[in-house]
């Protein structure tokens, strides 16, 4: 590290648990938002923050007036422009001394999957449960871990896969069935700060296995009550028929 990222990441390096091998892990890393909403908005600001080396954005929509009151990596100025180029815009502004990587379109799947292929860990924010299987199962096939979340009205559930962990069930595991009508934030509202809460708690979780410090996440399902203020931790099992982390393709 040069003087520079000496003194803006001083005090991650003043944690004995972290210290400078931590942050060396951190600029090393390459991490992978996947949709730049209310989640990937206050992941990303984190990430970029303490110093993830090279941060890649995906997200083909365009900021709209009504995303800003949860999006707060997007400026009112940028409205009408691509996601994931706002939020590398900002980011960038933020801290100049890492790569961020916008990608502005969809990617076909083997063009996705390559890009995850080469990732630390991969960060799914995106709206849907179609999304969320597809990503699951090219995280599980690269052995990449994932760190996927959700939120809804004042509610959050977060989950980490780590397909380096024989016991660690993905998301399939734990959600074998696509819901036919999903909720949406569009349908049914979202209090800005709870899904803020879990994108920060998803960029956490990341920087916590990059660097490997901490306890592990994976095998647990976290979900998070707005209204009482309450965390509670689901233990999760591996599912023995699970079609995707026990080795058969399953379509997303």
């Amino acid at each position: 590290m040069n003087d520079g990222q000496l003194e803006r990441y001083s005090r991650h390096l003043l944690l004995p648990q972290f210290d400078y091998q931590g942050q060396s892990r951190l600029l090393a890393s390459r991490v992978l938002v996947l949709g730049l909403g209310g989640l990937g908005s206050s992941a990303a600001m984190y990430l970029a923050s303490s110093g993830i080396g090279e941060l890649h954005l995906l997200d083909p929509d365009t900021l709209e007036l009504s995303n800003l009151q949860r999006q707060i990596v997007h400026r009112q100025d940028a409205l009408g422009m691509n996601k994931a180029r706002s939020a590398q815009q900002t980011l960038a502004a933020l801290n100049d001394d890492i790569r961020i990587v916008a990608h502005d379109r969809c990617l076909p799947e083997a063009e996705l999957s390559a890009l995850i292929k080469g990732m630390s860990v991969v960060l799914d924010c995106t709206d849907n449960s179609h999304s969320r299987r597809l990503h699951n199962r090219l995280c599980v096939q690269n052995k990449v871990p994932l760190i996927s979340a959700a939120a809804i009205r004042f509610e959050g559930q977060l989950m980490v896969v780590d397909p380096g962990d024989d016991n660690s069930p993905c998301y399939q595991c734990v959600y074998p069935q696509v819901d036919g009508s999903p909720a949406s934030c569009s349908e049914s509202g979202i209090m800005a700060p709870v899904v803020g809460m879990m994108g920060v708690f998803q960029s956490l979780e990341a920087i916590k296995l990059i660097s490997g410090v901490g306890e592990k996440s994976s095998g647990a399902l976290h979900s998070f009550d707005g209204l009482t203020a309450r965390w509670r931790r689901f233990n999760v099992t591996k599912n023995a028929h699970c079609p995707v982390c026990n080795g058969a393709r399953s379509q997303p």
